[in-house]
């Protein structure tokens, strides 16, 4: 389990496509978890400066967080529920 100093990460899941390419696939295992602490530490990865702007409002006004990293299996998204119920790992196909 991840936890943040910064915001209340919910439940934490993954996708059923994540879920069979970690355990498939040890280096993007690695790459998810790397994603994660990133996440936890209000790196958003790869998304545009208001997307960034608009995840350190929502820290403070309680909206959805979301960030978005590469991985060796394509991008990959993090977002955290506005009401801090669960934070899901998926891919952008699956949303």
């Amino acid at each position: 389990m991840f936890s943040s100093k910064y915001f209340i990460l919910g439940r934490q899941v993954v996708s059923q496509k994540i879920s069979v390419e970690i355990l498939e696939n040890k280096i993007f295992a690695i790459e998810i978890f790397d994603a994660l602490e990133r996440f936890c530490n209000k790196d958003w990865g790869e998304i545009g400066e208001e997307d960034k702007a608009a995840n350190e409002q929502a820290l403070i006004e309680g909206n959805r967080i979301m960030g978005a990293y590469q991985t060796c299996k394509g991008k990959i998204w993090i977002i955290t529920e506005a009401d801090r119920s669960a934070t899901t790992v998926l891919f952008p196909d699956e949303y």
